[in-house]
């Protein structure tokens, strides 16, 4: 039998991280079945359980997935040498946040994988290590404005990050829902809000 290269394997795997995103997007988490996994995939119920063994295991690889590439922009900013201002920080990273998320309707997937960490112990697992992640990326921006002067010295990196997160999700609704909002839109509001004047 000949032996299968690595690329095969991460081509077949891809295909149905893609075929389940398709899926989910479409008929949601729970209405999504491994079924329809392996028909949009095009592949035998062996070959998708080769990989994930359970729809939990394809939501956390998606999940993990657009996680790295979201948070490699906001650790790209942090490591820039001048900072630009948190209006402008958080501009970029969801104009990034919508060009890895609003393809193929993938962004659908967000309120999808929120509303099923409140019932699946797994998916939750996944979320809540996401969320502190993210977190901490903010907690490190507000420590260095801090450092920089350009936070008060009185508060609460932690309790900066956590309204910074908070701000995402509220982002993701709005543009799915009222489908008014855009990273401009949010930047005029953050500039607004922290002007001095």
């Amino acid at each position: 039998m000949p032996k299968v290269s690595p690329e095969h394997l991460e081509q077949r795997r891809q295909q149905i991280i893609e075929a389940a995103s398709r899926c989910f997007a479409v008929k949601g988490f729970n209405g999504t079945s491994m079924q329809d996994i392996f028909k949009e995939s095009g592949l035998s119920a062996g070959a998708v359980y080769r990989y994930f063994p359970a729809k939990a295991d394809l939501v956390s690889e998606i999940a993990a997935d657009k996680q790295a590439a979201v948070q490699s922009v906001l650790r790209e900013m942090l490591a820039r040498e001048e900072l630009p201002p948190l209006p402008e920080v958080f501009h970029d990273f969801l104009v990034a946040f919508l060009e890895h998320l609003d393809v193929d309707g993938k962004i659908r997937l967000l309120p999808e994988a929120w509303a099923a960490a409140l019932h699946d112990e797994l998916v939750g697992e996944i979320i809540k290590r996401i969320l502190v992640s993210v977190r901490g990326i903010w907690t490190e921006f507000a420590v260095r404005y801090q450092r920089e002067g350009r936070l008060s010295a009185t508060a609460d990196p932690a309790a900066v990050a956590v309204v910074l997160t908070g701000l995402i999700p509220g982002f993701v609704l709005q543009y799915l829902i009222a489908g008014d909002i855009t990273p401009d839109l949010v930047r005029q509001g953050l500039e607004g809000l922290l002007s001095p004047e």
